[in-house]
């Protein structure tokens, strides 16, 4: 495995050494939002690295946003080819030994978190969602799931949160599914001001946190 870093951003705790965490970012991109998390879950003593998916492009607006999100899903090979990377690299910087690693996905990046989820079951071990869902054969994972889903929300209907949670059950995976009410999709990104929601995104961050730190590592 190689020691250099791949594009994205790395967060580390002050004791330089914790529990590993990859974030997937939105289809905004690699964005100020997602580092902010990165270094709340390095203050909370993770190891955090989001990768960036786009390497390079970000944006605040939804029409470009769709083109780069729609470009990524054209190249999923070369995603998937990073992910992998981005794995290698965090296992050596965090505590990811036989007990895996944890992955945090928001809306596309939550899409992707499923797919390694399945991909990579040896390795991820826990799954937090943010408003994003997919469809995957769960079987083989070995992971646990934590979503976090908007009320009223027009990327995701609730159709696709029920099919998501009861595929996941069905295989025996453990899986808590919250949903917040009168939230829409972006809830949890302070600069999508229209949509952010100041208490949903408080109990959403006190919920991962509890759900990380019971994560064996």
């Amino acid at each position: 495995m190689s020691d250099v870093q791949p594009e994205g951003y790395l967060a580390l705790p002050a004791h330089g050494n914790g529990k590993a965490v990859l974030v997937l970012h939105a289809w905004w991109g690699l964005n100020d939002s997602i580092k902010t998390f990165c270094n709340r879950l390095s203050d909370s003593g993770y190891v955090a690295f989001a990768p960036d998916l786009y390497h390079g492009n970000v944006t605040d607006q939804i029409a470009e946003a769709e083109v780069l999100g729609a470009a990524l899903d054209g190249e999923v090979d070369q995603a998937r080819a990073d992910l992998a990377e981005s794995i290698a690299f965090l296992r050596q910087h965090g505590r990811a030994d036989e007990s895996g690693l944890a992955v945090i996905g928001f809306s596309l990046g939550a899409y992707y978190a499923l797919d390694l989820s399945v991909n990579h079951p040896e390795v991820i071990r826990a799954v937090v969602l943010f408003y994003g869902t997919g469809s995957a054969d769960f079987s083989q994972s070995q992971a646990s799931y934590l979503g976090h889903f908007a009320g009223d929300d027009v990327y995701e209907p609730q159709a696709n949160v029920d099919a998501l949670e009861k595929s996941l059950r069905d295989t025996g995976r453990a899986v808590t599914f919250y949903r917040y009410d009168g939230t829409g999709h972006w809830f949890f990104e302070p600069d999508r001001v229209q949509a952010y929601d100041a208490e949903a995104s408080r109990l959403a961050w006190e919920r991962t946190l509890g759900f990380l730190q019971d994560f064996p590592a």
